[in-house]
């Protein structure tokens, strides 16, 4: 056998025994030092026996260590035919098999105890609450200061890094944490036995064992009997013991579940670093599927051991939990926790046990202690002398009632309403439903369903009689609050296409029902669920409903629910439906195409838009076209793609010329994705000159700033498009939210009016004469498309309304919405567990208005938008007998009116569009508080409010000067 090929050979044989550490590898690791180190150095030397070698081992033990890491290294340097070869080959054996013996041996793999001493230890934990930014100083909080004893139980004879310990705590005591010579504390003049009571007190005490093997928790011993949180109080102080003397990463269970841990060494200093997003436990959360209205975190958990004499002399745990509202980060809180182990001295302890392993000795020491787990276990809140879910049903009615839902109280009184729901039983809670007043029962469906519980599910199910056409309002604000749901599940889903099977009174309610359906579909696939039976069964559904029926509405309905699913599997069918002969087909599937990412825009779809913009195939309507070019325009377009865009300005009908400049114009100055590719393709003076870019009209489209911050960036636009003969033909508010990188279209107001030329004899654009005369709303509230809303369809229709017009505003979403809802347990090294509440709540009255008189020749339309924004963040540590916690708040009532004023009295019409925000206001508020179950506590308070001055948006200078006309004329 050649060198080369030995050499490996036993390297890897001696690799495979450097990390075994069982007596068979020890004895294999015996039989090849014996054979190398028996054998003569080199031919005619002096050969130096086993024993003396084994001698020599301790002496050298820190050269051959670092030697060991160069060996496989001088294995490589070997050369294959040489007479020094066998030489090299034995010293390499050498080093390995010495290095493999003394490490096996001598390093402890974890804290070692020695046997009948006692280690006595202080022991102090705190817990702090406050806002995000807040400091030590003001925190609220307690601290639990005790002593601890431990001393060796038992040990393996064969390994001694297997360890049975015994922890005892003693002379508990409690205090506030910021403590003031100023202000009495509510702990002041009160003992661990006063607040725990006995039976706590004394299981508190009672000693408890923790089994160690390498440094790592094998197994923990308490009492089943014992309270939940005396259990998990025990199980941090236990998770200060483990802890390995070397670095690297592992795997490890102690008290804040199974998580991966960095550790790193200095001298006799260890550093473990827990990376709490990988811990799993036992707690179950949910948060907002949105990342701008969702929260979000920040931990951190580093604990510092000093080593003496192989145990710990010191440990000290530093734990941080911050959470904020990602779109106001002012509005955050923060739960701090400390713990310090000191050893103080050691003194005579009790001889270790005997027996074969853990389990015989832990049973012959006390047959009721019990291997509990060392990861917490959950503890049920207990809340003494909290009200009903009817007593608080109660106080919070008049609160929700529909003329107040403008005001901050009506989302406050919401949130709050959601949280005893959430603890309610179905009864409870279809007691509050049924007696509920007329007018209220809808804030309260809002709220039941919001809640998003099982209970409250079923009650609303029951509840609710789709076979009654009278229960219109109430069936739709069911469906609303479904489709708007923070977290939905497949049992809401299911409980939809249940509801959607069977009998439903009002077409409208129908159409909803699979239009909410989609929005569903689309949660639950971004949280992974796009594979469950109810999530499948209806993707299949929707996406073949296009295709099942001949009637118009259904069609629609499909779409609408496509619209919303955001189905990869659905942009064949909207490139279908996008070249139909129907126009209201057409803008759905080209409005559902922009909301898709551009990286899903294939060259299918790009040339189906392109057709469609540039009419190839057929003439289309100009609202379609301007749907068209969006799509381009918002899909990365290519620059020849461009330039045939702005090649067509000039040969598009008169008001859509303008329209493109605009939106062209408005692309540059927006510094949007398209901007750079049409600076390029405007270099040719054949697609930039003053005869294309010179078009005159009334149509526009414009983007601005609602407002800037360092945590969200607001933005709104308004494009207007008019029929050659001045009448409005399609209008489209949107307004969207970013931050930390995230988009939500927070709101899309569409309003489309056809076929109203005969009104002043003027005469219908190229495609459009014969059109049925129309106009609809359409609108979509935080990414989810909600049923259209028609104000007339057909000349008699039009004409009823025109005269019984009062001017009163149509109704399009009215109601309550849970915006952000994060709930999680956080699991604290201590032992402790934190609980932290955050839910923002919107009240909002969406309504719009069409007025037309013939005899001032003038129309105005018009869409308000009132609301009220209350978002709320709290963060408690309940230890059952001492709680303590902190409340962060912001607030605001604001309102928005976007109106288009035409005079069609002279030619060309007067048209002037104004979009206009009311002076609101702004409150934060901040409390932190402690509390006793007796009902003693201790609050402090602080609010900042201020008064944003109102404004009206700018929009192009064209319409400003228009608007100036308008005024002057109304005069």
């Amino acid at each position: 056998m050649q060198y080369p090929t030995l050499v490996q050979k036993w390297g890897d044989k001696l690799c495979g025994l450097r990390t075994s550490l069982s007596p068979l590898g020890n004895h294999f690791r015996t039989i090849i030092l014996q054979t190398f180190l028996s054998s003569p150095v080199n031919a005619g030397g002096p050969s130096i026996t086993l024993q003396k070698r084994t001698q020599l081992q301790p002496r050298l033990s820190l050269a051959l260590s670092s030697l060991l890491s160069l060996s496989s290294f001088a294995l490589g340097l070997f050369p294959p035919v040489t007479p020094r070869g066998p030489m090299m080959f034995a010293c390499v054996v050498l080093l390995f098999c010495a290095a493999c013996s003394i490490s096996a041996k001598d390093v402890a793999l974890g804290p070692r105890l020695n046997n009948n001493q006692l280690y006595k230890f202080s022991y102090t934990t705190e817990v702090r609450v406050d806002r995000a930014r807040g400091t030590a100083r003001g925190s609220a909080g307690y601290r639990l200061s005790s002593d601890v004893d431990i001393n060796l139980v038992w040990r393996d004879p064969s390994n001694k890094d297997d360890q049975l310990i015994q922890l005892s705590i003693s002379n508990v005591r409690l205090e506030h944490v910021s403590q003031s010579s100023n202000k009495k504390s509510i702990l002041d003049g009160s003992t661990a036995e006063s607040l725990l009571g006995k039976s706590k007190l004394a299981a508190l005490t009672k000693p408890f064992m923790l089994h160690l093997r390498n440094g790592k928790t094998k197994a923990f011993y308490s009492y089943w009997a014992e309270p939940a949180l005396v259990k998990n109080i025990k199980r941090g102080v236990a998770s200060l013991l483990q802890v390995q003397p070397h670095k690297g990463k592992v795997i490890e269970n102690d008290v804040s579940g199974r998580c991966t841990v960095e550790y790193k060494v200095a001298k006799n200093q260890v550093t473990r670093n827990k990376i709490l997003d990988t811990c799993k436990t036992g707690e179950i959360g949910f948060t907002t599927h949105s990342k701008v209205l969702g929260v979000s975190k920040k931990a951190s958990s580093v604990t510092v051991f000093t080593l003496e004499d192989g145990f710990i002399h010191s440990a000290v745990a530093e734990e941080a939990h911050s959470l904020a509202i990602n779109a106001h980060r002012s509005t955050g809180a923060k739960v701090e926790s400390r713990q310090i182990l000191t050893l103080v001295g050691t003194e005579a302890g009790p001889l270790e046990a005997a027996g074969k392993d853990v389990t015989s000795v832990v049973k012959t020491i006390d047959a009721k202690l019990a291997a509990v787990g060392i990861i917490a276990e959950k503890v049920k809140p207990q809340c003494k002398g909290c009200p009903t879910l009817s007593e608080h049903w109660q106080s919070l009615q008049k609160l929700l009632e529909p003329d107040g839902l403008s005001k901050v109280s009506a989302p406050r009184s919401f949130l709050a309403l959601i949280q005893s729901i959430r603890k309610a039983s179905k009864d409870d809670i279809l007691k509050v439903l049924k007696t509920a007043s007329k007018t209220s029962v809808p804030q309260v469906v809002d709220a039941v369903t919001s809640s998003q519980t099982a209970a409250s599910l079923d009650a609303m199910l029951e509840f609710l009689n789709f076979t009654d056409p009278k229960a219109f309002v109430l069936q739709e604000r069911f469906l609303y609050a479904c489709g708007f749901a923070s977290h939905p599940n497949e049992r809401m889903l299911k409980a939809l296409l249940d509801i959607s099977k069977g009998k439903i009174a009002n077409n409208d309610i129908k159409e909803s029902v699979v239009i909410i359906m989609g929005a569903l579909v689309h949660k639950l696939c971004l949280k992974g669920g796009c594979n469950l039976p109810t999530v499948v069964e209806i993707k299949n559904m929707i996406l073949n409903g296009p295709e099942s029926s001949q009637e118009e509405s259904r069609v629609q309905m499909y779409l609408l629910a496509l619209k919303n699913s955001l189905l990869p599997e659905a942009i064949p069918i909207f490139i279908k439906y996008a070249e139909a002969d129907l126009g209201a087909f057409n803008t759905i599937s080209l409005t559902a195409l922009q909301r898709y990412d551009s990286r899903l825009m294939t060259e299918e779809v790009k040339q189906t838009v392109n057709r469609i913009f540039h009419q190839n195939r057929r003439i289309y309507e100009k609202n379609v076209r301007a749907a068209a070019a969006d799509v381009i325009l918002n899909s990365d377009p290519s620059f020849m793609e461009v330039k045939n865009l702005l090649l067509s300005i000039g040969h598009l009908p008169h008001e859509m010329n303008k329209y493109m400049i605009s939106k062209i114009q408005d692309i540059l100055r927006f510094q949007m994705s398209a901007s750079k590719t049409i600076q390029e393709a405007m270099k040719d003076m054949i697609v930039n000159n003053y005869d294309r870019f010179a078009k005159v009209g009334s149509s526009s489209s414009f983007s601005g700033f609602m407002a800037r911050s360092a945590d969200v960036t607001s933005t709104y636009s308004l494009d207007i498009l008019y029929s050659g003969s001045g009448i409005l033909r399609r209008s489209n508010m949107n307004m969207f939210g970013a931050s930390g990188g995230a988009v939500l279209h927070g709101l899309q107001v569409a309003i489309e009016a056809q076929g109203l030329e005969s009104l002043i004899a003027a005469t219908p654009d190229e495609g459009e004469e014969n059109l049925e005369s129309f106009s609809g709303m359409s609108a979509l509230l935080f990414d989810v498309q909600l049923r259209p809303v028609n104000f007339f369809k057909g000349y008699s229709d039009l004409m009823s309304k025109m005269f019984s017009l009062s001017g009163d505003p149509l109704n399009v979403v009215k109601g309550l919405i849970l915006l952000t809802d994060h709930s999680e347990v956080i699991q604290l090294q201590s032992g402790l567990k934190a609980s932290a509440e955050f839910q923002g709540g919107l009240s909002i009255d969406i309504s719009g208005g069409m007025e037309v008189s013939l005899w001032y020749r003038e129309s105005k339309t018009s869409v308000n938008n009132r609301g009220a924004f209350v978002v709320t963040g709290n963060v408690t540590v309940d230890m059952d007998f001492l709680k303590t916690g902190v409340e962060v708040s912001f607030d605001t009532e604001a309102s928005l009116d976007f109106v288009t004023t035409v005079q069609f009295s002279e030619y060309p019409f007067l048209i002037c569009i104004q979009m206009d925000k009311a002076t609101f206001p702004i409150s934060e508020h901040v409390a932190k508080y402690d509390s006793l179950p007796s009902g003693e506590h201790a609050t402090s308070q602080r609010s900042k409010k201020q008064l944003v001055p109102g404004s009206e948006f700018p929009l192009h200078q064209e319409n400003s000067n228009m608007c100036k006309k308008v005024f002057d004329s109304s005069w």
